[in-house]
């Protein structure tokens, strides 16, 4: 317990004294978070945008860069008229709630978080402030709270989500898998995204004719026992967009490969690292509409409240040739065909 206070203490200090040579010239301004400086439609001024960022794995790294992107590509030059703050909570709710409250302290312009824990800390530490927040990769932001059912906002809050279409991954995994019964889920007991997700599995597997069998887990430290477990009573594992869960995907597909079942993916970057396939997202552009939606509300054209938050519809197939090589599966070539892209290797 000491030494985590010890670590959250020097995290809050590292950060104040980055934030002190790196972003002192954007904050020396007269103007107040989300108002004057970010209405300006030049942008002439510089303003500053904290990027939170929950965990670190490749899909939430596409959505930075891509959230970048969008920004450039609405006149935002990173150390031109925009400065970035970067920060990874490492998986942990706490770190996410210190990096939110040290851009509030900051006074940064405009906070993009990554990843449900990410916003929600963002979301708690900036309404009192009035710094809009951008969040991006969030499965249901009405269960985080962040939106109301209609996808309006709950306050000064919008984004994208990562939503995937359930069915579209069952049919899937049902075209590869004929005689599957079992399907494994890993999730975060803390993750509001991730159990809302497990409810709709659960709700449509049957139309499949799968059993759904999942594993809460409240730590990464969880992961390795929970995955053996569910290893000896599935067929297959099928990951969500969790992000703790994602973060220790090369111990998942070790313990998976060794006993010849296949995992499916959420995204095409896992897919590179070992999944089999997944019906995905490509988390680059879901970051660079998500960029687009922030330079709007920097350049004064709308508020964050009153722009409800955006959904890429429609997923794409990827499938890893390599991996269904090594589990001795055969693809039909008609799944192929419809494959938006068949990766043949696996990355580290």
């Amino acid at each position: 317990m000491r030494l985590r206070k010890l670590i959250a203490g020097c995290l809050v200090l590292t950060m104040t004294l980055v934030s002190a040579t790196a972003c002192g010239t954007a904050n020396d301004t007269s103007t107040k978070p989300g108002t004057s400086a970010t209405a300006n439609s030049n942008q002439s001024e510089k303003v500053t945008v904290g990027i939170g960022q929950f965990a670190e794995h490749a899909s939430l790294d596409n959505c930075r860069e891509g959230f970048k992107e969008g920004m450039k590509q609405e006149g935002y030059i990173e150390g031109d008229n925009v400065t970035y703050t970067y920060d990874n909570a490492s998986a942990d709710t706490g770190t996410a709630g210190l990096i939110a409250n040290n851009y509030v302290s900051q006074k940064v312009d405009l906070i993009c978080a990554i990843a449900t824990p990410m916003a929600q800390s963002a979301f708690t530490a900036a309404s009192d402030a009035g710094i809009p927040v951008v969040y991006t990769a969030i499965t249901d932001p009405v269960a985080a709270g962040l939106a109301k059912a209609d996808k309006t906002p709950t306050g000064e809050i919008t984004g994208t989500s990562d939503k995937l279409s359930v069915d579209k991954q069952l049919e899937m995994i049902r075209k590869i898998l004929p005689d599957a019964k079992k399907i494994g889920i890993l999730y975060s007991t803390s993750e509001v995204n991730s159990e809302s997700a497990i409810a709709e599995y659960k709700e449509l597997a049957g139309n499949y004719g799968f059993e759904i069998v999942e594993s809460g887990i409240s730590t990464v430290t969880d992961i390795p026992m929970a995955t053996d477990s569910l290893l000896a009573e599935v067929d297959c594992l099928n990951n969500l967009t969790d992000n703790t869960v994602v973060s220790a995907l090369p111990t998942i597909l070790d313990k998976a490969k060794a006993k010849k079942i296949p995992v499916f993916g959420s995204e095409i970057e896992q897919v590179k690292k070992g999944c089999l396939a997944t019906v995905g997202l490509d988390y680059y552009q879901l970051g660079i509409k998500t960029g687009k939606m922030a330079a709007k509300i920097l350049k004064g054209e709308s508020k964050a409240s009153d722009m409800p938050f955006e959904v890429i519809q429609d997923g794409e197939l990827y499938v890893n040739a390599k991996v269904a090589e090594d589990l001795g599966l055969t693809l039909s070539s008609e799944l192929l065909d419809s494959a938006k892209e068949v990766i043949k290797e696996i990355t580290e």
